[in-house]
C-alpha cells in the first residue's frame, strides 16, 4: 500500500528524477528563474527550498550537505555568498510559480519558477501599493477636504478651481432643496383623476 507517499515520480526512475531535480535546482540558483512544466516546478520547489533554508547558515557542514544535492561548485558559491543574504529575513517561501499556459505539442501546463527576492517588478508593486480609505458624506457647513489636507504646491491651483466651483454649485443646490421641501404635497385624489382622464 502507498499510504502517505504523495510525491510525484514524474515518470522516471529514482536516480533519473534526483539527477533532473539537482540539475534544475542548479539552473534556478544560477539564473534566478527557469521555465518548465508545472509538475516539474512543484517537485523542484519541494526539493530546492530546504536547500535554501540550509544555506542561511554558512558552515562547512551546511555547505557539504547542499553540495551533496547540487554537485556544482559555482552554484554553491552563489548560493552561500549572494542568495543567502537576500533571503536571510524571509521565513520560507523562497520560490514563486507563475503559470504561463499550455505547450503546443502535448498540451502540458507550463510555468515559470523563480526566486521571490529577485523579481524586482513584484517587489516594487508591493512597496507602492496604496490602501483605500472610505470617505464620509459631506455635510453642509463642514470644511472641504482641500482645507483639511495639506496639498502639494503643484496642485494648489487645481484645488482652488475646485473650491470656486463648489462654492458656486453648493448654494444653488441648497436653494433647490429648500424649494422642493417648501412645496405643498398635492393630494393623491387629484393625481388619480388625472390618470383616469388620460386612460379614457
Amino acid at each position: 500500500m502507498r499510504h502517505n507517499k504523495k510525491f510525484n515520480h514524474l515518470g522516471r526512475t529514482a536516480s533519473h528524477r534526483s539527477a533532473m531535480l539537482s540539475n534544475m535546482a542548479t539552473s534556478l540558483i544560477l539564473h534566478k528563474r527557469i521555465a518548465t512544466t508545472l509538475a516539474k516546478a512543484k517537485a523542484l520547489r519541494v526539493y530546492v527550498e530546504p536547500l535554501l533554508t540550509k544555506a542561511k547558515e554558512d558552515t562547512t557542514h551546511s555547505r557539504r550537505t547542499v553540495f551533496s544535492h547540487l554537485r556544482s561548485k559555482e552554484a554553491i558559491k552563489i548560493l552561500f555568498s549572494e542568495i543567502s543574504q537576500k533571503i536571510a529575513d524571509r521565513p520560507g517561501g523562497y520560490t514563486r510559480i507563475l503559470r504561463t499556459g499550455f505547450r503546443l505539442g502535448d498540451n502540458a501546463e507550463m510555468c515559470i519558477i523563480e526566486l521571490v527576492d529577485y523579481n524586482e517588478n513584484m517587489l516594487k508593486e508591493k512597496t507602492t501599493k496604496k490602501t483605500r480609505t472610505r470617505r464620509a458624506g459631506r455635510r453642509a457647513g463642514s470644511e472641504t477636504t482641500a482645507e483639511k489636507v495639506s496639498v502639494a504646491p503643484k496642485t494648489e491651483e487645481k484645488v482652488e478651481k475646485i473650491q470656486q466651483k463648489a462654492e458656486e454649485i453648493i448654494p444653488a443646490a441648497e436653494e433647490k432643496i429648500e424649494e422642493v421641501a417648501a412645496e405643498p404635497a398635492q393630494p393623491q385624489a387629484a393625481e388619480t383623476e388625472e390618470a383616469e382622464e388620460k386612460a379614457e
